[in-house]
């Protein structure tokens, strides 16, 4: 079921969903704002309650599954809320944008296409290209997703999805309910949306390793392995880029973007097969 649930919610994904509707950060700005608006704020507001509040939604809908107890509900709920969390129409708009200004020369319009990305995606890294930035995008859309998903099923992705969204560009007209919702202190969602990606920034870096560049990647990959300090980003993007070398004038060109695009895209066929094979072995339900 858990393999199914992953492929219907790709699949829809890809051929499908063309609305904000079937975004998380959606439902994810709805419960801060009924959260700023009620009791709620008092648990999202205090230091060690923060984490509670982190963990509700997905709590929630981990209990209704287990009362209900029914593998049909349960596929379709899995299903719905993967192709929730991983549903980023907003930013393929975006790429989609992107591409045309390239097609017709216009870098400056492409430049300020992938500024926008990088802004609303909350990306640390003022110095990454526009390959690297995406794959950065890919690895928090897809790649953790799944690896929650198959970990912690609905409960990991809700919490991950509110997390991710947490550490994103706030619009103009949610700035109050955001503070009033977090308050001052938000190292919780810091502190959970770094080990969230800890352990899978590494597991998705030995998957460039093993599609890419092995050599280059795994000693990359090796420096990293034990460091619990450096930014996941700075890990993803660094292995990537070992596994995908390119040379200095293809940065932030078609080239860059395209061959980032299409690692990323074979990691992550990659470990579909790797799921496929421990769920037809019996290692994984």
């Amino acid at each position: 079921m858990t393999l199914i649930s992953m492929l219907l919610a790709l699949i829809i994904e890809r051929l499908a969903v063309r609305s904000n509707k079937w975004q998380a950060s959606g439902y994810c700005r709805a419960y801060v704002r009924f959260t700023a608006g009620s009791a709620l704020s008092k648990l999202s507001t205090h230091s060690l309650g923060q984490y509670l509040w982190l963990a509700l939604p997905g709590a929630l809908v981990m209990l209704v599954l287990c009362l209900l107890d029914s593998r049909l509900v349960s596929l379709v709920v899995n299903t719905l809320v993967l192709l929730v969390a991983i549903g980023c129409w907003h930013y393929r708009q975006l790429y989609k944008q992107y591409l045309n200004a390239m097609d017709r020369g216009d870098e400056e319009a492409a430049f300020i296409t992938m500024q926008q990305i990088r802004t609303d995606m909350g990306s640390t890294r003022e110095q990454s290209s526009y390959g690297q930035l995406l794959i950065w995008l890919n690895f928090r859309y897809y790649a953790a997703v799944v690896f929650w998903f198959l970990l912690l099923g609905a409960f990991g992705v809700i919490t991950y999805a509110l997390v991710r969204h947490l550490q994103e560009a706030v619009a103009e007209e949610d700035a109050a309910a955001y503070a009033a919702c977090l308050g001052d202190d938000n190292k919780a969602v810091h502190y959970v949306a770094h080990w969230a990606n800890w352990f899978p920034a590494r597991l998705f870096g030995l998957g460039f390793a093993l599609v890419g560049h092995f050599s280059r990647a795994s000693t990359a990959l090796l420096g990293y392995f034990l460091d619990f300090t450096a930014s996941n980003e700075q890990v993803v993007v660094d292995v990537a880029t070992a596994a995908e070398p390119l040379p200095a004038e293809s940065i932030n060109t078609l080239d860059d973007t395209s061959y980032m695009v299409q690692l990323a895209k074979r990691n992550m066929l990659f470990f579909l097969a790797f799921t496929a094979i421990l769920t037809l072995t019996g290692w994984l339900g």
